[in-house]
């Protein structure tokens, strides 16, 4: 791919919102999977007490309005100003209590799990039911919303075609399933989840533009228990959690 075509789906802007500075992608097209679209305010109108607490809006007591719902409070219930990237904005911004909950419990993501995909890691790579394996080097793009595959050979497949990703894992007592499984990441429901355990491959199927089916891929991190294994292992702890905040937030 050319550097030309990476620098535009990387390209960013600042644009001025009421709610404050963003940093948003030049291009629409090319938006964090992750992101989540400012919500529209609960008009002044509509709001003549605070939507938590019932206390009624007065000369003393202001409206003010949390930047990740929408809904309205006063300023006891709205005001803490907490980092929101899911929404791009630049600096901290007004949320009310169970919001700020949310984005602080998402800030471990962005922090530590999102460096770790963006670093990328070394797994064995199989496609569909081929017996031959790739080692290839995986890592998320810096845009977020692509997985990136360099090896002998390179691919790139959009979060919005992964129909299914499941972690493979080792640990789990006999008879339970070594499997954490996200069904459709943008709208469906996990069909398992398990307890603690080492994760030691990942199975995802996507869709390709313009190609009938559905693609099978499977990574699988090293037997040795070196640095390249623990970088793997870490990576996909880091791609669970991903999987898990995309389905957790379908409807947001």
């Amino acid at each position: 791919m050319s550097s030309e075509v990476v620098a535009r789906r990387d390209a960013k802007k600042l644009v001025r919102s009421p709610s404050g500075l963003r940093m948003v992608p030049e291009h629409r097209a090319f938006g964090s999977p992750f992101g989540l679209e400012e919500p529209q305010w609960v008009p002044d109108k509509e709001c003549p007490r605070c939507m938590q607490c019932d206390t009624k809006f007065d000369f003393l007591t202001r409206k003010h309005h949390c930047r990740r719902c929408g809904k309205c409070f006063c300023d006891k219930c709205c005001s803490q100003k907490v980092a929101l990237p899911r929404m791009c904005f630049v600096d901290p911004v007004r949320q009310c209590g169970p919001c700020a909950l949310v984005s602080h419990k998402e800030a471990e993501f962005y922090d530590k799990q999102l460096r770790v995909l963006l670093g990328g890691a070394t797994f064995l790579v199989t496609f569909g039911n081929s017996e031959k394996s790739e080692t290839m080097v995986c890592r998320l793009s810096n845009n977020q919303r692509y997985l990136l595959l360099d090896g002998d050979s390179r691919y790139e497949i959009d979060f919005a075609y992964i129909s299914t990703v499941q972690i493979l894992t080792e640990g789990f007592p006999p008879g339970e399933k070594d499997i954490h499984t996200y069904t459709s990441l943008l709208g469906s429901q996990p069909a398992s989840e398990g307890g603690n355990a080492r994760a030691t491959g990942m199975s995802l199927q996507y869709t390709v533009p313009g190609v009938e089916g559905v693609t099978q891929l499977k990574l699988t991190a090293g037997e040795d228990a070196n640095a390249s294994r623990r970088q793997s292992t870490a990576w996909l702890v880091a791609m669970h959690k991903a999987a898990k905040l995309l389905y957790e937030s379908r409807d947001q």
